[in-house]
């Protein structure tokens, strides 16, 4: 049964929020206290370069991380399948612990690609990828002499917000502070099955409650800044210790309750391809529940899955140059090397590499096989500010994580369902009868030590395209808040009619005066015509850049009609006109600032993007890039007793600090430009 949603007036809303948050009474006090100057919440690729960093700087690190594992993509979520761009690759060019992760996948495997995938040039098993992420770590806190405090099945419940005391002059705004944060840690209780052995949806309301169940055992960890420091504080006023949000999906960006956005965005001169005119909170990017799948040389018994026929409408190839070879090769993570070596299928027609052989493994992601992608307030699985507050997660003690545990079963059943559709599937939704064809020789794989490291086969976490935003702070030229756009990446051909069709007047000028680079201000006084602006051939360029990006505006579009497995459904209508290719772009340290709270920062796809520009601020390298920079931002903020806000504030005029922080960055290998940046250089075909 879904929860009924109750509406609650907007005046209510904000007059809550203007208020510190209050921890609520544990059931009891915490178990353990435990001091870092860097709290991070989320072991994903983000969370884990924020870590590196700094360990690598000598710094106490908390990491936190709501299943057993570290990587994220490259392990938890199951998408083994590093997503690059080939100029970017080719030159090498990714900040320096991204860099050690594909030198340790060669090191395992004796090559990047022990899958011969065709989507990448590094398949790998996810299980992996988790050991490669944490020797990492180790590594970096041996080497830097700093201390990993890693907290594995924990999530955090409450946080202590806080004004400082005594109060800093500015102090950003509103200049509160996380003061500590109650996280609860679970393992299985006494004479009960092992984590992972039952999927997310069944355990993660569990999780987020204090009190012990019959399947978990909690621990109650409450996190604070170092005690030693206390003295420091007090006399300068300034954090010591920072937290770092480096969810999947924006979760502290919620529990703070600080500004963000979900789903679609307006249509404006910033986002000319909107869907439409309001946007829509609900609709954000699909997501997917991971499986392994390994090719046998036998026929497999396939026994059909109770809850299938709910979902078999909705499965597809989606386009006839798909076929089962194609797409079981598409993300493979593992060729056999002793298969035999005929092969009835040419490599031509299956993109270029090997075709499926007994022994092979495939890592499931398909769009219309198993992306979950609700749009409407019925199924939406990220809840808005509206439906928290709503539900009672903002109260204090009520967070329970932020997702709707009925679309997370959705999302497992639909995977699941998948796999049993690709070998014993006779139906297409979206190429019709007498496409698909059985394919017996396939087994699901499953248990502890299967690449997902789960009995039920699934990944252990969705993979998450796009979660809450946060818009950043007032800053020059962004009144109401730091966001970056579509047209600050985007290849579009904007002369298309749509866009004079679609935007007024003076919209369409303002987005070819922001599309002319160095002339704009020709455009804006009507010396130039859109008709006469040459287009620049780069990305926007930031003063206060501290990481590095490259991807397309790649949609998984939410779909119209609720539940998303409804039958002939289709994609939100207009989602997509975004989609296109970039140009490499850069991370504003003001993309990664929220407002209300001073010592949070946020590291990973939660950075203030517009809804387009996220579909190409999400994949791995720009997971660590983001996440370098958010964990090398707060070693020089406690360092140099400076706030993140501080550094940009005066922009653009010039930031001596923020410079050092960029010098920083890009000596310890973690570049903040592409090179030959510059507002008179063109990118043009260098970078693809």
């Amino acid at each position: 049964m879904k929860r009924s949603l109750i509406t609650i007036p907007l005046t209510l809303i904000l007059l809550e929020s203007a208020f510190p948050v209050a921890l609520a009474a544990p059931p009891r006090q915490p178990d353990k206290t435990v001091e870092c100057e860097i709290l991070v919440v989320g072991g994903g690729l983000a969370g884990a370069a924020a870590a590196y960093e700094g360990l690598l700087a000598g710094k106490t690190v908390c990491l936190t991380e709501i299943t057993d594992w570290v990587g994220g993509q490259v392990s938890s979520q199951g998408v083994s399948a590093l997503d690059e761009r080939a100029t970017q690759r080719q030159r090498q060019f990714f900040p320096r612990g991204y860099l050690e992760l594909r030198e340790r996948i060669k090191r395992k495997y004796g090559k990047l690609n022990p899958g011969d995938c065709w989507v990448s040039v590094a398949c790998f098993i996810p299980s992996d990828g988790h050991k490669f992420v944490f020797s990492i770590l180790q590594n970096a806190a041996k080497k830097g002499k700093g201390k990993l405090k890693w907290f594995p099945s924990t999530v955090v419940k409450e946080l202590e917000i806080t004004p400082p005391n005594p109060p800093v002059h500015g102090g950003g705004q509103e200049g509160k502070v996380i003061k500590s944060a109650i996280a609860i840690q679970h393992r299985p209780a006494k004479n009960t099955p092992p984590l992972n052995t039952e999927p997310l949806s069944q355990t993660i309301e569990d999780s987020y409650r204090y009190e012990n169940s019959p399947r978990f055992d909690k621990t109650i960890i409450r996190f604070i800044p170092p005690s030693s420091l206390s003295t420091k504080a007090e006399a300068l006023s300034t954090p010591t210790w920072y937290v770092l949000d480096a969810t999947e999906t924006g979760e502290i960006i919620a529990l703070a309750d600080v500004p963000y956005r979900l789903g679609i965005d307006p249509r404006s001169y910033l986002e000319p391809s909107a869907a439409n005119d309001t946007g829509d909170p609900y609709c954000t990017q699909g997501y997917t529940y991971t499986f392994a799948m390994e090719a046998t040389k036998e026929p497999q018994i396939h026994q059909m899955p109770p809850f299938y026929s709910r979902y078999s409408p909705y499965y597809s190839f989606e386009a006839t140059k798909f076929n089962f070879p194609l797409i079981f090769t598409y993300r493979r993570i593992w060729s056999n090397p002793n298969a035999p070596k005929e092969l009835k299928i040419r490599r031509k027609e299956t993109f270029g590499v090997t075709p499926p052989k007994p022994g092979d493994i495939s890592m499931q992601n398909w769009t219309w096989g198993n992306d979950y992608r609700p749009g409407t307030s019925q199924d939406n699985l990220i809840y808005t500010s509206e439906q928290l507050q709503a539900i009672g997660q903002l109260q204090p003690g009520g967070w329970m994580g932020g997702l709707r545990v009925e679309s997370l079963r959705g999302a497992e059943e639909l995977a699941q369902g998948y796999f049993y559709w690709l070998v014993a599937g006779t139906t297409d939704s979206q190429l019709g009868d007498g496409v698909k064809q059985l394919y017996p020789n396939n087994r699901y794989l499953t248990g502890l030590d299967s690449p997902m490291g789960t009995v039920h086969g699934l990944s252990k976490y969705p993979y998450i395209r796009e979660g809450r935003r946060i818009i950043g702070r007032p800053a020059w030229g962004y009144p109401e808040g730091f966001t970056l756009s579509e047209i600050d990446i985007s290849r579009k051909n904007f002369r298309d009619d749509y866009y004079r069709n679609n935007l007024s007047s003076g919209e369409y000028r303002r987005l070819w005066a922001l599309l002319s680079g160095i002339n704009a201000t020709a455009v804006i006084r009507e010396a130039l015509s859109p008709e006469e602006v040459k287009v620049r051939s780069r990305s926007a360029i930031y003063p206060d850049a501290v990481g590095i990006g490259h991807y397309t505006i790649d949609f998984h579009p939410c779909l119209a009609k609720s539940p998303p497995e409804t039958p002939s459904n289709q994609g939100y209508p207009n989602e997509a006109i975004a989609a296109s290719q970039t140009y490499p772009f850069q991370i504003p340290l003001r993309a990664m600032i929220p407002q209300k709270i001073d010592n949070m920062l946020i590291a990973g796809k939660s950075i203030a993007t517009s809804h387009a520009a996220a579909a190409a601020y999400r994949v791995h390298s720009f997971e660590w890039s983001v996440g370098a920079a958010a964990g090398t931002t707060a070693v020089f903020a406690l360092e140099n007793s400076v706030m993140p806000y501080q550094l940009v504030e005066q922009l653009p005029r010039k930031q001596l600090q923020l410079e050092a922080l960029q010098r920083r960055l890009v000596q310890n290998g973690n570049p903040t430009a592409f090179p030959d940046t510059s507002i008179f250089n063109e990118f043009g075909k260098n970078w693809q």
